[in-house]
């Protein structure tokens, strides 16, 4: 299995990024497909998750209406779609995909920096 982030990098606040997480080794069009946040010495919160077929998705109170999490089952990736990205949005962001039998996998995580 490999989850390969990419997309992070320095923004000015209020400006966007996209990530994207392309999948391998494993049924993506079945698993449940995440985005977490961490910052150091915090633990990994949730951002955002596109439930299989992506049928639904479910946001963090503090990214909703910004952010936006869509996959492509074709191309076996998912992404986020960032705006007005604030300072507190700083983080390591990583993706996460929870199989069919209920397996979690981690990407190696991309950095997202927001500052003026």
């Amino acid at each position: 299995v490999q989850l390969v982030e990419s997309g992070g990098g320095l923004v000015q606040p209020g400006g966007s990024l996209r990530l994207s997480c392309a999948a391998s080794g494993f049924t993506f069009s079945r698993a449940a497909m995440s985005w977490y946040r961490q910052t150091p010495g915090q633990e990994r919160d949730l951002v955002a998750s596109s439930f299989s077929a992506g049928a639904s998705t479910n946001y963090a109170a503090g990214v909703k209406g910004r952010f936006t999490i869509s996959r492509d089952n074709a191309k076996n990736t998912v992404y986020l779609q960032m705006n007005s990205l604030e300072p507190e949005d700083t983080a390591v962001y990583y993706c996460d995909a929870q199989d069919e039998r209920d397996r979690d996998y981690w990407g190696q995580g991309t950095q997202v920096t927001v500052t003026s």
